[in-house]
């Protein structure tokens, strides 16, 4: 069974380069937001719409992915449920959510909401540069470079 690659797409600035590196190993890219979102126009890129609302689009990937496909997404807690699933699961900004890192992340994200909550400020995340985006193309390339040799 072929990898499938899925996006988040509502906010992920990486899209561009997942289609080339898609169309390089041929595979499958399943777009997913809540609004429409223009893609090139290619048989093995699909663009899903899903309803408007709070995790709908992580739901509509959680409920697809299956062992070996590769997930991009900045939301950790949709990235924990695809390692779940036994996907892989990369943030734009080249981060590679792990069976070993997750509960990191996952607790981190729960720190960083109490203190908003709080009315703290937090200062949000660093500006997404060039920088990111080499560490997301080389976290690309090896999670499914691993992946394929997983299924030799």
């Amino acid at each position: 069974m072929a990898i499938v690659l899925y996006i988040d797409a509502d906010a992920c600035p990486v899209k561009d380069e997942v289609y080339r590196v898609a169309q390089r190993y041929g595979l499958q890219t399943n777009v997913v937001a809540n609004a429409f979102i223009h893609i090139p126009a290619h048989p093995k890129i699909s663009r899903f719409v899903v309803e408007a609302g709070p995790d709908v689009a992580d739901d509509w990937i959680a409920e697809r992915v299956q062992v070996g496909d590769v997930v991009i997404t900045n939301d950790i807690p949709l990235a924990e449920r695809v390692l779940q699933s036994g996907g892989a699961a990369i943030a734009p900004n080249g981060r590679t959510f792990t069976v070993d890192s997750i509960g990191a992340a996952i607790a981190q994200r729960a720190i960083m909401e109490q203190l908003r909550s709080t009315g703290a400020m937090t200062g949000g995340p660093k500006p997404f540069d060039r920088t990111d985006r080499s560490r997301f193309l080389q976290a690309l390339d090896e999670t499914i470079n691993r992946e394929m040799r997983k299924r030799r």
